[in-house]
């Protein structure tokens, strides 16, 4: 199933730069629009006001008859009390009655309306009456002023419209350029990304000079590809040293029983038998252990339990007899979760280990530090350096001490302990003594 297309991350911040910013000038515009409009009407309405108060102020001195001057744009019609047009603006007074409403009770003497058109005029206006009281009866005095329309004038929309259009044109290009600049290291890193494989470990990308989110993203990106080439090198160390010691035994066993064959008659078949089925089991044992690590590295866990410390190793000790004498030092109460198979499996490489190094006792220690559940082995053998602590649990690896005493170790007991206490949130390491090495594993007991 192919997954959604979506545009470019610099189309959609210009498209989303250009709605902002066309939504920004549409509100500005609306808001100029609305308050010349409010501007121009009042202007309008002023003046006609104006020239209706000035009319009808010109009764006191004289009749007004015939045409009145008005400002341009501005209609005035005077009306006397049997509504006949005696006055008005050219084209006006020949004209019908523009209006025919009268101020009510509540209005007084004036009142105003917009009327689509008045009598003898074209489009809507805004008509404001005076009634002038006279002795035959009221006249009346209309103005009409142009109503001003939603856009005011056709030249300010076009100009608004066409100033708006450039600002969000202009805002879409600073935009696009913007994102494009920000994101060229981006692209450069990508594409450095593509070259670098694992042939070509070794190579980082290239770190910009700014201090921002771009130059985190490269460094971060070097930090994971040294971890990567760390990982590389210790799985191309692994896979070196599992052939060879895998390698080892099957030769061995290979050239017994071609030995055999070449003097079938004189060889003591029991005996070759026996030796390549010791073989056989140095073999099996390295299988093993590197099964379990591959399960260890997969990250395969098993549901936990509760498990009391002092009583898994009281158990283990009493199941299998040593050729060491073993001391235990536990204290009771000493929980934790975990896997016991692991835990065992853990404790058992531990013991076997120290049994192979101790001169006469190994000395088991299970206590609490604080919220942390501690299990020590010590031996009473020879010790091991300072600068060896790490080297013994490295995979594969085995000090001359050990190889002396066991020739056929694996040397994954360690690896697998260490890696053990890791998947339990713990550490596994190598402490000063006065005498022997001493190992010691530390658990939170909270999960």
């Amino acid at each position: 199933m192919y997954g959604r297309r979506t545009w470019s991350i610099r189309v959609r911040m210009t498209v989303i730069a250009g709605t902002v910013a066309a939504l920004v000038c549409a509100v500005l515009i609306a808001m100029i629009i609305v308050g010349l409009r409010g501007r121009a009407s009042d202007y309008e309405r002023n003046k006609a006001l104006s020239t209706a108060l000035r009319v009808a102020e010109q009764f006191r001195y004289r009749p007004v008859r015939g045409e009145i001057g008005a400002p341009h744009g501005v209609d005035v019609q005077v009306l006397d009390a049997r509504n006949t047009v005696i006055a008005g603006t050219p084209g006006e007074v020949d004209g019908p009655p523009m209006a025919t409403f009268r101020p009510g009770v509540a209005t007084g003497f004036k009142d105003a309306q917009v009327l689509c058109p008045p009598g003898g005029l074209h489009g809507c206006r805004w008509v404001i009456e005076f009634s002038v009281h006279r002795p035959a009866g009221d006249w009346e005095v209309y103005a009409a002023a142009p109503n001003v329309p939603w856009y005011v004038n056709g030249g300010l929309i076009t100009f608004l419209v066409c100033s708006g259009l450039l600002l969000v044109l202009m805002a879409c290009l600073v935009t696009w350029r913007t994102v494009d600049g920000t994101l060229a290291p981006v692209d450069g890193i990508r594409r450095e990304l593509t070259e670098i494989t694992a042939s070509k470990s070794g190579r980082r990308v290239t770190v910009p000079g700014n201090r921002d989110e771009i130059r985190w993203l490269a460094e971060a990106v070097n930090a994971t590809l040294d971890r990567l080439d760390i990982a590389l090198a210790k799985q191309r160390s692994f896979t070196s040293d599992a052939s060879h010691d895998l390698r080892s035994p099957i030769a061995a066993a290979r050239t017994q029983l071609e030995e055999a064959l070449l003097y079938a008659d004189d060889v003591d078949w029991p005996r070759t038998a026996r030796t390549v089925l010791q073989t056989l089991d140095r073999l099996q044992a390295i299988v093993t252990d590197l099964l379990q690590l591959a399960r260890l590295d997969a990250g395969a866990w098993q549901e936990t339990e509760p498990i009391d410390l002092a009583a898994l190793v009281t158990i283990e000790l009493a199941r299998s007899d040593r050729s060491k004498r073993i001391v235990p030092h536990l204290q009771e109460g000493v929980q934790l979760h975990g896997d016991r198979l692991r835990l065992v499996r853990l404790f058992t490489n531990l013991l076997d280990n120290a049994e192979r190094h101790a001169e006469t006792r190994v000395d088991v220690t299970v206590r609490d530090e604080d919220g942390v559940a501690v299990l020590e082995v010590l031996d009473d053998g020879a010790g091991i350096a300072p600068e060896e602590r790490e080297v013994v649990f490295q995979r594969f690896a085995r000090l001359k001490a050990g190889k002396a005493r066991d020739a056929n170790g694996t040397g994954l007991g360690l690896p697998i302990a260490r890696e053990i206490a890791r998947a339990h949130g713990g550490t596994l390491k190598v402490e000063d003594s006065d005498r022997g090495a001493r190992f010691v594993l530390r658990i939170p007991r909270d999960p």
